[in-house]
């Protein structure tokens, strides 16, 4: 069996919501506005605490505070304006940015006794909305440590302090007390909110994507279906004409037939599955799929180099019969067979990860799949091959997906394609049939 390996590129296929990258985006320039912000109302209320305080602020630490934000906002500005992906590790970063400056500004201003301690629970509320549960928590513990040390250190400097000062430390513990709650609402609440509002998204995005591709699927279908009726006519004729054909040798002339042939029993294929596909499932093993595909392609390719196996765990288990699943299988297949420079193997087994499914592995070791390509493959009209448009990469995925399967596609690390199809199981207790193959008559 072949043992199913874990690239590090990129699976084709993979929901394309647009950004959800785009959420990180959204977030990071949020974040940048709300640092701007507190920027402008801390220098404002700077000038106004040294034109009215007679206490001295410490202006070089505030300086370097500034030189650091102001950097900081740039950068970002430039990420967000700029960048073509902004990832959620690039907002973790910036969050944490945030948490550091408050800090950094705390030492010198007050610690726990300055109000702009209360911007924690702003950062704490993007984290608990952008960012995974686990992520909220750690900035939720990271702000109650930050505003626990400050509060500790300050009363234990002021521990001989006044009457008047312990009534300002009890109204600090109470001030502790309602940031620890509110952290805590935030986690919990508002993070659910935000992963529930996150789980509708992806959900709404899921239905308008497969909307989207059955409306396609709709158009190709009734394209097919014209070209069908379009070509009967021209395929009789060559028929005629070539039971008429003298100049031709017999081995010619036999191939001609032979190609006419194939072409009518796909027309008749693509004609009749509509009157078939009212009918109970039917149900073959795979060891008489994978030699009836195996037998097809030798047909087609006699002299591709194909290598078939088939595991002994799944030799007697049984798939459900579909003519457009045959078809996806042997036109990715037939991809790797134009891709391939020297080999390409073909291996069908119950997948150890999911033993309910059949794991069907196609590779080839030719250039692999260009970058450039990967981000629209699965879309009709998109194509690595001249002349094709990537129409039948864009069937293979729907039909398969029409049948709860999957397609990845992956570039292998030492060069080639790697294609895995799984398809569900039959059930157990469904006995197989004897469908019709595509062997020709």
């Amino acid at each position: 069996m072949t043992k199913v390996q874990d690239y590090n590129q990129r699976s084709l296929f993979a929901l394309r919501t647009g950004e959800r990258r785009g959420s990180t985006r959204v977030g990071l320039q949020r974040l940048l506005l709300l640092r701007g912000l507190v920027t402008l109302a801390g220098l404002i209320g700077t000038f106004v605490f040294h034109a009215f305080s007679p206490l001295a602020l410490p202006f070089p630490a505030v300086a370097v505070l500034l030189l650091v934000i102001t950097i900081s906002l740039a950068i970002g500005a430039w990420r967000v304006r700029h960048a073509s992906l902004i990832t959620q590790n690039e907002l973790i970063l910036n969050l944490f940015l945030d948490v550091a400056l408050i800090v950094f500004l705390l030492i010198f201003t007050g610690g726990a006794s300055n109000p702009l301690i209360s911007y924690l629970l702003v950062t704490l509320a993007v984290a608990a909305t952008l960012l995974s549960t686990v992520w909220a928590s750690l900035f939720a513990l990271i702000a109650m440590a930050v505003y626990t040390t400050f509060l500790v250190i300050g009363m234990t400097t002021d521990v001989h302090s006044s009457h008047m000062m312990q009534s300002f430390q009890t109204h600090l513990v109470g001030m502790w007390v309602t940031f620890m709650v509110s952290a805590l609402l935030i986690t919990l609440f508002v993070g659910r909110m935000a992963s529930a509002i996150r789980t509708r998204e992806m959900t709404l995005a899921s239905f308008r994507e497969n909307e989207m591709r059955n409306e396609q699927l709709v158009a190709i279908g009734t394209l097919a279906a014209g070209t069908a009726h379009a070509l009967g006519t021209p395929l009789s004729t060559m028929s005629v004409l070539l039971s008429d054909a003298e100049d031709l040798s017999t081995e010619d002339t036999q191939l001609l037939r032979e190609q006419v042939k194939r072409c009518r029993r796909s027309l008749d294929q693509l004609t009749g599955y509509y009157h078939k596909s009212g009918e109970q499932n039917q149900q073959e093993t795979i060891a008489r799929m994978q030699s009836e595909i195996a037998d097809y392609i030798t047909n087609i390719h006699p002299k591709a180099p194909v290598e078939f196996n088939i595991s002994n765990d799944c030799l007697e288990a049984t798939v459900n019969h579909d003519l457009t699943i045959r078809h996806a299988i042997i036109n990715i297949i037939e991809n790797a067979i134009r891709a391939a420079l020297k080999e390409v193997s073909v291996s069908f087994a119950r997948d150890e990860r999911q033993p309910e499914m059949l794991l069907i592995d196609i590779e080839d070791d030719g250039p692999g799949i260009p970058t450039q390509v990967m981000e629209n493959m699965g879309d009709p009209f998109i194509s690595t091959k001249q002349g094709n448009m990537g129409l039948g990469i864009f069937l293979a995925n729907a039909s398969i997906q029409r049948h709860n399967g999957t397609i990845e596609m992956y570039n292998k690390p030492g060069g080639g394609a790697r294609t895995l199809i799984r398809v569900p199981l039959a059930t157990s207790d469904s006995s197989a049939t004897s469908p019709d193959s595509y062997q020709e008559d």
